[in-house]
Parts: C-alpha cells; structure tokens; sequence
C-alpha cells in the first residue's frame, strides 16, 4: 500500500513538469481530426503542415498560463508577511539550593592501591 502511494505523489509531483508532454500526446492523438477541421491550411491540396500549427499554438498557450502562474505565485509570496506578536511574560525564578553533602568524599585514605598494570586476557590476542 505504501509503495502505490509513493508512486502516486511522485506521479502528482512530476506532472506539471510533463506538461508540454502531455500537450503533444494529445497533438498526437487528435492530429488527424485537428489536420481536417483546425488546421490553417487544411484547404490546401499539398498540406506540409499537418497540423503543427495548431500544436505549436497549443505550446505557446501553455507556456504563456505557465509564466502567468508562476508570476502569480511570486505575487503572492511577496504578499505573504510573517506577524509574530508574542505578549510573553518572564518571571525570574529562585536559584536552586545546592547541597552541601556529597558521599564520595575525597579527603578519605584509599582503601587499597594496584600495583600491577592492566593487561587484557591474552585469549583476545
């Protein structure tokens, strides 16, 4: 389940950049039925064009609404203005005592003193 929903938001995620895509897939799949309604020169016997116009005025659409949104969009992030009006009270609080017992004292005779040095067990070596 998890792996089909990160496959959908990747999908939604990259779709706007596959938008010209998307526009010439349709081109392409209508290109017969744009050649003999749309098409500028589809009364001409020997039509080079094939439609190409049309296409090229449908990216020309797109690329125009894509500049639109996006100029939009910087719009509105200039318009966006972070208030931040906090009414924070701080009251100072007293210090913690400190203790004054401590029971490992350093002032006692050590109980016992190693003369030998450590050496780790010689099965590790």
């Amino acid at each position: 389940m998890k792996k089909y929903l990160i496959i959908v938001l990747c999908c939604i995620i990259l779709a706007p950049s596959f938008g010209s895509v998307f526009v010439y897939v349709c081109f392409k799949l209508e290109q017969q039925e744009i050649v003999k309604t749309i098409c500028v020169q589809r009364k001409m016997v020997f039509n080079t064009c094939n439609g190409r116009c049309e296409l090229q005025k449908s990216l020309k659409r797109y690329n125009d609404n894509e500049k639109k949104m996006q100029d939009s969009l910087k719009e509105k992030t200039e318009l966006v203005y972070i208030l931040d009006i906090s009414n924070n009270t701080f009251k100072l609080i007293a210090p913690i005592g400190i203790k004054t017992y401590f029971p490992a004292r350093l002032d006692n005779k050590p109980v016992s003193v190693s003369i030998e040095n450590f050496r780790p067990p010689s099965f590790f070596i």
